[in-house]
């Protein structure tokens, strides 16, 4: 059994909705790990008669608390964060196609692969759903980074049969049978899961979303992601090819892709009725305000996505998104909603980015809070990371006043170890 003292946080439900009892705190925590899973979490004093006489390790000053989840990230687009450039479409013709061609070559996908987990690790994501490239080549690769640092990852290929570069480009029979192949070479694999990863409707034909449709039809346990409503030319070129569609929501439906498990970024634009059919078909919104933001597409309504009863998590979209950091994103996510009217709430934040996050894609019966039964995928903050945050922490009135000043000045400094299924896979140095 591990055992470790500290303070620790999570959530128990999302405290929106909840009034009391959704916030657990423990300023003097114990947390206990058994087999890659929680056999108990809460006050020292309380658990300690479980140690029989060990000793914890003493983590007093740090705080403990879930893994992070991010439930949107490109993992071909690492060498182009921060590329300065225009919008979505633009933005994506000049950088991101071109650094995704790279992923034809098999040691390249590795070599990022490994760097891309590992950038997760230290910023405290222990979840994420990514995109990969049009490449199978750099799925597997991803896959077998992940599967060798016992990750819970969710990944899968971009589908892109139309509008794209030569090199970029699948078609309807080579997408199937490359989906086909990692589902069957990954999905359910140690904590590995496949989605089913249309681009986003501008980059599929009629034909290759129909194919997706019959994918999910055909293994209903997989993941759909894809993107939804983010940039205004592309919803109006979207409508352009979709003629017959309602709105670009229904582009989706139509060819059985909202579901639950279907996970749809940014969704900058989307309206309050289109947000009840994502809520009741139990599709999800990954949240994205660094790269909203960055590539000026517009201020994400998250509270009226969730006044509808849409799962919401956060998403670092890495590389328009400006971090790998969680912390860092809901710092932009509190500032997204001061410029809507609606400031996110500090334990909110917090919920988006663990429980939410799981609650997101499916999975809060195995993460997303310290609960016993769960998966032991936690982190360690350092209260005291840089002489700024030591003394805004000193002075904090509250503990929502605590966690709202980490979610703003924390980045990966803060983030002293990770780790995956009780086993450390990140200690800052």
């Amino acid at each position: 059994m591990q055992a470790f003292r500290a303070s620790i946080l999570h959530l128990l439900d999302d405290p929106a909705k909840t009034a009391d009892g959704a916030v657990a705190f423990h300023e003097d925590g114990l947390l206990l790990v058994e087999d890659g899973r929680v056999i108990g979490c809460g006050a020292y004093a309380e658990l300690a008669p479980w140690l029989g006489g060990a000793q914890p390790e003493d983590l007093t000053g740090h705080l403990i608390t879930p893994g992070f989840v991010d439930t949107h990230i490109h993992f071909p687009q690492v060498d182009v964060i921060a590329a300065h450039g225009k919008q979505l479409l633009d933005w994506l013709e000049q950088h991101t196609f071109p650094a995704e061609a790279a992923f034809a070559d098999p040691k390249h996908a590795a070599d990022t692969a490994a760097f891309f987990l590992d950038e997760l690790l230290r910023n405290g994501t222990t979840t994420a759903l990514v995109f990969g490239s049009v490449h199978k080549v750099s799925v597997d690769a991803l896959f077998a980074e992940a599967y060798e640092r016992n990750m819970r990852l969710i990944a899968g290929k971009s589908l892109m049969d139309r509008n794209a570069p030569d090199g970029l480009t699948d078609t309807v029979e080579s997408s199937r049978a490359d989906m086909q192949a990692l589902i069957a070479d990954w999905h359910g694999k140690g904590r590995l899961g496949y989605a089913v990863t249309p681009r986003f409707a501008i980059s599929c034909s009629d034909a290759q979303l129909a194919m997706a449709g019959e994918i999910l039809a055909q293994h209903p346990d997989v993941w759909m992601q894809t993107h939804l409503s983010e940039n205004l030319h592309e919803i109006k070129e979207t409508a352009r090819l979709f003629p017959k569609a309602k709105d670009y929501l229904d582009v989706y439906d139509r060819f059985g892709l909202l579901r639950r498990r279907s996970v749809f970024a940014h969704c900058v634009h989307l309206k309050g009725e289109a947000f009840r059919r994502l809520a009741a078909k139990g599709g999800a919104v990954a949240f994205c305000p660094t790269s909203n933001l960055f590539l000026g597409s517009g201020l994400f309504p998250l509270e009226e996505a969730c006044s509808h009863g849409v799962k919401v998590g956060m998403g670092t979209d890495v590389g328009a998104g400006t971090t790998f950091s969680i912390l860092h994103t809901l710092g932009e996510a509190y500032k997204v909603g001061q410029l809507r009217g609606d400031a996110l709430d500090p334990f909110q934040a917090l919920y988006l980015a663990t429980l939410g996050g799981a609650r997101a894609l499916d999975l809060d019966d195995q993460i997303g809070n310290l609960a016993p039964g769960k998966e032991a995928d936690f982190v360690v903050l350092d209260l005291a990371a840089t002489p700024l945050i030591a003394r805004r922490l000193a002075g904090a009135k509250s503990l929502a006043d605590k966690l709202f000043a980490l979610t703003v000045l924390g980045d990966d400094r803060v983030v002293a170890r990770t780790y995956l299924a009780g086993v450390e896979r990140h200690r800052r140095g």
